[in-house]
């Protein structure tokens, strides 16, 4: 189930962004409520982050397995929002009961946002290849 594009921000088509693909696998089905209540809040604080220009979200639940996408301003919009509460409690709390997370980071012209699942997923695939 995805998450439409939820636009925050103006984008220039010319400017370069930064864009983030996170991939988020629980350990148990037992973790998805405390893990989909966690998001209501994260999600009220993108939209009062600076630098954040939209995001999107992906949930497999039946598999354990949840998605975000997001386009930054730049590295340092991106760490100042992970630093901040609620998502630096979110992290910690939810890290135990979290699998092998994955970050996939690469730039992206304004052009290219909002986002597209196919082209973020490919880009983690090409990553994931030795």
């Amino acid at each position: 189930m995805d998450m439409p594009w939820k636009k925050i921000a103006p984008v220039n088509p010319n400017a370069e962004y930064l864009a983030l693909l996170t991939y988020l696998p629980l350990k148990k089905h037992r973790a998805i409520p405390r893990f989909l209540w966690s998001t209501f809040a994260i999600q009220k604080q993108l939209a009062g982050s600076a630098g954040i220009l939209g995001y999107a979200l992906r949930a497999k639940p039946l598999e354990r397995n949840f998605w975000t996408m997001s386009a930054w301003l730049d590295e340092k919009s991106l760490m100042d929002f992970t630093v901040r509460i609620p998502h630096s409690r979110v992290m910690k709390a939810l890290a135990p009961l979290m699998g092998s997370t994955r970050f996939i980071r690469w730039k992206v012209a304004g052009s290219d946002v909002p986002l597209r699942w196919d082209v973020a997923i490919e880009r983690a695939k090409q990553e994931a290849r030795p």
